[in-house]
């Protein structure tokens, strides 16, 4: 069932017990920025969370206004429920941590917790070794990546406390998230067995896990719907967990159901008096006035209301498709002045009220 911008706060999340969530979606959905949105929510009672980007664009670094994220987790916010406009909790305000994981870092790393390596380490990524290796195996660099993110699901304090209360996982588009997040199958034919192949199967455990979930951003458009119901079957194949699907850009519409049933019929005249008596055509109001005033408006107009029009049923449609799929959805308002800050925080409150968090 959706749920629409400014519902009321729900008591439970729809994910408890979920401790990573991989955010994916098609090119130009704003996954990045729901990642980062679904973050913040997770925060917000107090806990601890872990912001993970894997493609190497920075993004994360720039929607929060801060400098380029080094290899390394860094804390990069706080947030308390009155900040997303929520009504106070029992607990303080939490905090976002986030990585930007560099491959070639990540693979060195690997080699000196698994081989031993030190110093050689840095003699093959002097040589160029790192990027031949991820480039003749892509599966794994997939594996490191994953890795990684899986790595600090699990890790616990010398306190024996989960270090991080969630992850998220900025993940690749849906077009190749499969095949990134099956890693064991990428690895299958290179090692049978040994720490790679441990490694794989490590992770693999945990992605296939009650706690993880993979959820897809989305637009009402026939484009991004469609990759999305092609995605989720996909996981679905893969035996892979699948969450919820957040709608992002939603308009509120303009016009009423009736309007829109009446918008393909001959209003000119209607239209043309609901402007004269809006007050067109000047203080004496007389016939020809109001006429010569509105005329050159109601072309644009009836134009405009046409592609409203289209645009809703369109939209009808496509909630339809993404109704079949019986997962939790979430729609996220259009911030008609862009996405800064203040934007993110007030899509991380629309996120916890709708229960994604």
């Amino acid at each position: 069932m959706a749920r629409t911008p400014g519902q009321a706060a729900r008591r439970d999340p729809d994910w408890e017990g979920v401790r990573l969530h991989v955010v994916s979606g098609k090119g130009g959905t704003g996954k990045t920025t729901l990642a980062a949105a679904l973050a913040l929510a997770l925060a917000a009672d107090g806990g601890r969370v872990l912001l993970i980007e894997v493609e190497g664009r920075q993004g994360v670094a720039e929607l929060f206004g801060i400098a380029a994220l080094p290899y390394e987790e860094r804390r990069i916010a706080s947030v308390s429920r009155a900040q997303l406009g929520l009504p106070a909790g029992e607990g303080g305000p939490g905090e976002v941590f986030a990585l930007a994981i560099d491959t070639e870092l990540a693979l060195l790393e690997y080699l000196e917790m698994f081989y031993k390596l030190g110093r050689a380490g840095k003699a093959l990524q002097k040589v160029g070794f790192v990027d031949f290796a991820t480039t003749i195996a892509p599966g794994v660099r997939d594996v490191l990546l994953t890795g990684k993110a899986c790595e600090a699901t699990r890790r616990k304090d010398p306190d024996g406390r989960r270090r991080y209360d969630a992850v998220v996982m900025d993940a690749p588009p849906t077009g190749r998230l499969t095949r990134f997040l099956n890693v064991n199958a990428e690895v299958a034919g290179l090692a049978r067995i040994g720490p790679i192949h441990t490694q794989a199967q490590a992770v693999m455990r945990v992605l296939k896990s009650p706690e993880t979930a993979v959820h897809l951003v989305t637009l009402l458009e026939e484009m991004p719907v469609q990759e999305t119901v092609d995605g989720i079957e996909e996981l679905r194949e893969a035996k892979l967990p699948v969450g919820g699907v957040m709608v992002n850009m939603v308009r509120p519409p303009v016009l009423d159901a009736a309007a829109v049933a009446a918008v393909d019929g001959d209003h000119r005249e209607e239209v043309a008096l609901a402007l004269g008596e809006a007050g067109l055509g000047g203080r004496t109001r007389t016939g020809e006035k109001v006429r010569a005033a509105v005329e050159p408006l109601l072309d644009p107009l009836l134009e405009q209301a046409r592609e409203h029009a289209e645009r809703v049923e369109l939209e009808r449609a496509q909630r339809a498709d993404i109704q079949q799929l019986r997962l939790p959805t979430y729609e996220l308002p259009l911030l008609g002045e862009g996405v800064d800050l203040g934007g993110l925080y007030r899509l991380a409150g629309e996120l916890k009220r709708q229960g994604a968090a």
